[in-house]
């Protein structure tokens, strides 16, 4: 099986769709999308996802399915010591994140104080049922650590989503904490990231990660890679995101 994450075009947050280079995008990504033989697409509810899978959608004279839990998972927010507001759960700063050994621990971090006050494990436990469940529909029961392959198969299946969202699925599949996937990788607008299946033992399958964040239509296209999930290079480019 692969499993096909894609995150949405350059989005225009303010009316939760995608900017004119974000519909570029999500053609570019469309005219990949569209020559694969998918089994079944999934995608997020906001608006932004919706309008990257349109194109690809229409062009396969397909539908999607929509899943709540697929949504940014910007509405857990937890209380981080020292700060006044409540933050992203997997959006702190280094200067606290890179001193709490916790956050980096696959079973721990979700265990964490403030985390647990932030209500997190039921709503990272949420996502990863719901993940499960779907796995399973398509041959592949969760059985502690890896799954067992009820129905090994070669199809593919493309879930349009978030960056956000996409740690949290990655950090569940592959035992890695979410919150330094989100801190330490970029996902960049229309990025495609890519598990297979490996079965090396009867019945007993994992998910390999073989490409994470591609946006190899986007050169082919000749269209620039979004700034967007990305932060200013140095402090002192005050003209990109800080």
């Amino acid at each position: 099986m692969r499993l096909l994450i894609i995150r949405h075009g350059d989005p225009d947050y303010s009316i939760d769709s995608l900017t004119e280079k974000g519909w570029r995008e999500a053609e570019l990504l469309s005219e990949r999308i569209a020559k694969l033989d998918v089994k079944a697409f999934y995608c997020s509810p906001l608006g932004r996802a919706k309008d990257t899978a349109r194109a690809t959608l229409e062009k396969t004279g397909r539908d999607a399915e929509i899943c709540e839990w697929l949504k940014e998972f910007y509405y857990c927010k937890v209380k981080v010591p020292g700060r006044d507001q409540p933050e992203i759960c997997w959006d702190f700063m280094p200067s606290f994140y890179t001193k709490v050994d916790g956050l980096y621990d696959p079973e721990m971090f979700k265990e964490l104080d403030f985390m647990r006050e932030g209500n997190y494990p039921e709503l990272y436990k949420n996502v990863t049922d719901n993940l499960d469940l779907l796995l399973e529909r398509h041959g592949y029961r969760r059985c502690g650590r890896y799954y067992e392959a009820l129905k090994p198969n070669r199809d593919t299946v493309a879930l349009f989503c978030h960056f956000g969202i996409e740690c949290q699925l990655l950090g569940h599949i592959l035992g890695l904490s979410p919150v330094i996937l989100a801190q330490n990788f970029c996902a960049a607008p229309t990025s495609v990231t890519t598990l297979y299946t490996e079965e090396r033992e009867e019945g007993i399958a994992i998910f390999r990660c073989q490409s994470f964040g591609d946006v190899s239509h986007l050169y082919a296209g000749n269209e620039p890679v979004a700034f967007a999930a990305r932060f200013c290079e140095r402090y002192i480019d005050f003209d990109e995101r800080h």
